[in-house]
């Protein structure tokens, strides 16, 4: 089996959580010239979007699944042998989570496919079969032509997106870190007669590598988070996968905030939302790099989320405060080095912007902007 491309969602939203800039001053371009908060988030905005194209089309190659009859034995995280006879998959049904060792060859990934303990980590759940043998018209019958990737990424936009709401009781959150899945049969697998498919739930990474998770999606905070000092790694300004801050990233994750402590009512607009994280992004960013001059002398800008009503509604709580530097055509700068200590900027180390002068009234700069031009 093969796991298709995350559910179809407005790439925007989907992405535009890791991409709005924040700033307690006006945000200002390189050359000093003033620009409008939804011109610098647009700017980011377009990099995430790119982020998603990448990870669609990741998904959209990956190879099927071929079944055989001395598939391996899986062991779960417990140390319990799962069986993964050819036959367990077929038997999948809503609520069942599924593992197995990935691989990237993919003649030889997904070989291992096994029902598990949700508890135990997994990189799928079933929110519900689909057999295509069902199906009249010759599209899915014997002999049939292998669908394909792009057949494959509409039946789970037909079938699968609304399977999950089902599902999960209308609780899934769009814009969260989950995403919708199908698993397919390979070509040969098709060719065999093989027609059995499954609707399910994954937590996919921005380069459309699945990752484990453990327990059911139902009831979790689905945000859309990283752990605190997580560094998003970057591909020609884009966001990519998380690495080792000790190489090239997009942005650095300071903080990760619950705002249900602080709305524990309806959700909060936008606007109260950025009053609320103003400060508390603030406050992080102090901390986490230990003076409140420091955001601003490594040339760094400091950028939150905010939550929709989709997200809201399915119990989504949490965001992230981040800190990475845009650039002027569009997306960020490849940050090496932590935040917390020296870094390189593409390459060079930041030059501290020049102190202004006592007594002189001038508006703060966006962290990671130029002073305007003159002073």
């Amino acid at each position: 089996m093969s796991e298709e491309q995350p559910e179809p969602k407005d790439p925007e939203s989907r992405r535009r959580r890791k991409a709005r800039p924040k700033s307690p001053s006006r945000p200002m371009s390189p050359s000093g010239r003033t620009m409008s908060a939804s011109t610098t988030r647009r700017a980011l905005l377009a990099v995430a979007v790119g982020a998603v194209v990448a990870a669609i089309a990741t998904f959209a190659i990956s190879g099927g699944f071929n079944r055989s009859d001395r598939l391996p034995t899986h062991t779960n995280a417990a140390g319990h042998a799962q069986s993964s006879e050819p036959g367990e998959f077929d038997a999948a049904v809503a609520g069942d989570c599924l593992e197995w060792t990935p691989s990237e060859d993919p003649q030889e990934d997904r070989q291992d496919v096994a029902r598990v303990d949700c508890a135990d980590e997994h990189r799928f759940e079933v929110a519900a079969p689909l057999d295509l043998s069902t199906y009249p018209g010759a599209e899915f019958g014997p002999g049939a032509r292998y669908p394909g990737a792009l057949r494959f990424a509409s039946l789970r936009d037909e079938h699968c997106v609304a399977s999950v709401n089902s599902y999960l009781g209308a609780k899934f959150d769009p814009y969260g870190k989950f995403s919708v899945g199908l698993m397919f049969p390979s070509e040969s697998a098709w060719a065999d007669g093989d027609r059995t498919l499954r609707c399910g739930i994954q937590l996919s990474s921005t380069a459309g590598t699945l990752l484990p998770f453990t327990g059911a999606v139902a009831g979790q905070d689905q945000s859309n988070v990283w752990d605190t000092g997580t560094c998003i790694g970057i591909n020609q300004n884009v966001p990519a996968d998380p690495v080792d801050c000790s190489q090239p990233h997009a942005f650095e994750v300071i903080a990760a905030v619950d705002l249900s402590g602080q709305f524990p009512g309806p959700m909060p607009s936008v606007e109260d939302q950025d009053k609320y994280l103003e400060g508390v992004c603030t406050q992080s960013s102090n901390e986490y790099l230990g003076s409140a001059d420091a955001l601003r002398d490594k040339t760094l800008t400091l950028f939150w989320d905010n939550l929709d009503l989709d997200s809201w509604l399915a119990g989504s709580r949490k965001i992230n405060c981040s800190m990475g530097k845009e650039v002027e055509t569009g997306g960020f700068a490849a940050i090496t080095g932590t935040a917390k200590g020296d870094i390189l900027i593409d390459g060079a180390p930041p030059v501290p912007p020049p102190p202004v002068p006592e007594g002189r009234s001038l508006p703060v700069p966006l962290p990671g902007a130029a002073p305007p031009e003159g002073n």
